[in-house]
């Protein structure tokens, strides 16, 4: 693909026959093999397209809107951070501000990164930020204080942006060069130094812990990995402080941010047996010969599960898909001593003898889930460009033939990266495979209409409290099929919409006789007058088709009517994964009034409002009181 001189040459084809805009939903395609060098020479290439002509062949391509601003030149940035967006099927319309100006940038609410909403705004700081500032001679503490005052300077421009609301900032952290410490000739003083600039770093990123649209980018383990931090000579004739290579990881970093951002989350990783989580072939092997656990193969590979338990344990759904007989596999994982992973910590073990795709689609119906929530590791080439092929939306991990190099193969990228882990995310493990235990439960039933009335769903309707508010916005951000505008919001919009009088911020929880699903969705509702406004309805696709958005959207009506409304308006905005609920709205009760192509408008007259279904006990709470 693209790392081979094949794949080179096909985006250089198309960009010399003018065709690279028409053929960028190919281009993730193309880069997904390719090693850091290409990836970064491809994005040149990228970076020459007007994101306006892709968009005049492609109407329906997302796009990322990102300016970038710092100390120092970070043209260098753009190129990289286009390959990287790209990978991730995104379109980037980047900003670059001038040269040194993010302290104007940040710092003015009426500028150029103000202007218009953008789903990130960067700012790059580079060592010479504080260098440049230090007296000729200089001492520790002069260091000291300037350090001290550039982190002052960051969080309160941090908290300036945070209050214009909008667009989410990333910064990072100040990386620390042998170029400063050396200059001390006294050990004490180095150490004191570092000290310092540490501190530092660390007071950057606890600025994240009170700034929830605040991302901090720690550069440390990118320079721990060997990329170096500065080139001496672009450094001082182009005034480019950070390397190509540190521009470059950054990048990737930036990349799952915007991906986050905007709604591309990673949900489920499946996994491969032989040669991914043990050494050997089972079937050839026995359970006694695999290499597990004893030996450094089998170390080795023991330390890749705790690795993947590590992911399971914050909300990654885990999953095995191998060519194997189901009972030796399920003899591995419950009975040998070698195992970190338990049969439990798996939301489904499929093991037979089907072409791998087939076993990984089967899964994504099974848990409702878009082949786009996956990622597949394995350690064979074939079983790796098999998936890739026929299931583009999955992104493809290929494991090396050393289990020691494993860790580092699934997480060099962040494709499970969150905002924040919540309650949920912890149970989400549990709370699939009590889906599963529906699935199975349904099965036992003759009809729908039995599985539902015995499944005893509860159901309750009330106002954000405060500690469910970063689990709303993290589900604003990964919920994609049943999400009726996908608007994404941070923790701060949804605290700004639950405090304004004029809104109504209501989640939705849903318990049955399996256990408690959590905290499954939002609406989001607002009165102006004698019209109420739902502005955004969602719901986890854990809990479709047991008529629950139906139930809880009944009962908002039914608030509304009581309160003196007249007449409710909602809107549908169509994306490429939630058409299915395009015709949603209806089903309530609503009229369409106007279709706007992607958006719909539809009204309710509030003379007809459906009932609970007797299958479900719902009870919805609002300010006035509550109402069952």
């Amino acid at each position: 693909m693209g790392s081979d001189s094949q794949g080179i040459d096909e985006l250089t084809e198309w960009h010399r026959a003018g065709r690279l805009a028409a053929e960028y939903p190919s281009v993730r395609a193309v880069l997904r093999e390719d090693d850091p060098e290409t990836l970064l020479r491809h994005g040149h290439l990228l970076a020459r397209l007007d994101p306006a002509e892709v968009l005049r062949h492609h109407p329906d391509q997302q796009v990322a809107d990102v300016a970038v601003t710092g100390h120092g030149t970070l043209a260098a940035l753009v190129p990289a951070l286009t390959a990287e967006l790209a990978r991730h099927g995104l379109l980037l319309r980047p900003h670059l501000a001038d040269f040194d100006s993010y302290v104007f940038d940040l710092g003015d609410p009426a500028g150029p990164l103000y202007a218009e909403h953008r789903d990130l705004v960067v700012c790059l700081l580079d060592p010479r930020v504080v260098l440049d500032e230090l007296p000729s001679p200089w001492r520790v503490e002069h260091a000291e204080q300037i350090l001290l005052a550039k982190v002052d300077l960051i969080g309160r421009l941090a908290a300036e942006f945070d209050r214009a609301g909008g667009s989410a900032l990333a910064v990072g952290t100040l990386p620390l060069t042998r170029e400063a410490t050396a200059q001390l000739v006294a050990v004490d003083d180095r150490t004191r130094l570092a000290a310092a600039w540490h501190a530092a770093g660390a007071a950057l990123l606890d600025l994240a812990r009170t700034r929830p649209r605040l991302t901090v980018l720690d550069l440390a383990p990118m320079l721990a990995e060997g990329v170096p931090v500065t080139e001496p000579r672009m450094s001082a004739y182009a005034k480019a402080h950070l390397s190509d290579q540190l521009l470059a990881a950054c990048a990737r970093d930036l990349g799952h941010v915007v991906r986050r951002l905007t709604g591309r989350v990673r949900k489920c990783l499946v996994l491969d047996l032989d040669g991914t989580l043990w050494g050997g072939i089972l079937g050839d092997d026995g359970p006694e010969g695999i290499e597990l656990g004893t030996g450094r193969r089998g170390e080795a590979f023991a330390a890749f599960q705790r690795v993947v338990k590590q992911l399971g344990s914050q909300g990654v759904l885990l999953a095995v898909v191998s060519k194997n007989d189901i009972e030796p596999v399920r003899a591995v994982l419950r009975e040998h001593t070698g195992m970190q992973l338990a049969e439990q910590d798996f939301v489904r073990v499929i093991a037979d003898w089907r072409p791998k795709h087939e076993s990984i689609k089967e899964l994504a119906e099974v848990l409702n889930l878009g082949l786009d929530a996956f990622v597949f590791a394995d350690d064979s080439a074939y079983e790796c460009a098999l998936v890739a092929r026929e299931l583009p939306e999955v992104e493809v991990i290929r494991l090396g033939p050393d289990p020691a190099l494993h860790p580092s193969a699934l997480l060099r990228d962040g494709w499970f990266d969150a905002a924040h882990v919540t309650a949920e995310d912890v149970s989400r493990g549990a709370l699939y495979r009590e889906d599963l235990e529906r699935q199975d439960f349904l099965a036992s039933f003759s009809g729908i209409e039995d599985y539902l009335r015995e499944l005893r769903t509860e159901v309750r309707l009330a106002p954000v409290t405060p500690e469910q508010i970063p689990r709303v916005a993290q589900l604003t951000q990964r919920t994609n099929q049943f999400n009726l505008t996908t608007v994404r919001f941070q923790e701060q919009d949804v605290r700004t919409l639950a405090a304004d009088p004029d809104h109504l911020v209501l989640t939705i929880r849903a318990s049955d006789r399996f256990g408690d699903a959590g905290l499954v969705g939002l609406l989001v509702y607002r009165r102006d007058g004698e019209v109420g406004l739902i502005e955004n309805m969602l719901l986890s696709c854990r809990v479709f088709a047991r008529s629950i958005e139906h139930s809880c959207l009944a009962a908002l009506l039914r608030h509304a009517r009581a309160t003196g409304v007249q007449a409710v308006h909602a809107a549908f905005r169509q994306t490429p994964k939630n058409g299915k609920v395009r015709m949603f709205y209806p089903t309530v009760g609503f009229a369409m009034v106007r279709d706007d192509g992607d958006v719909l408008h539809f009204r309710h007259g509030l003379e007809q409002i459906p009932d609970t279904p007797k299958h479900l006990t719902l009870t919805a709470v609002f300010p006035e009181g509550v109402h069952a």
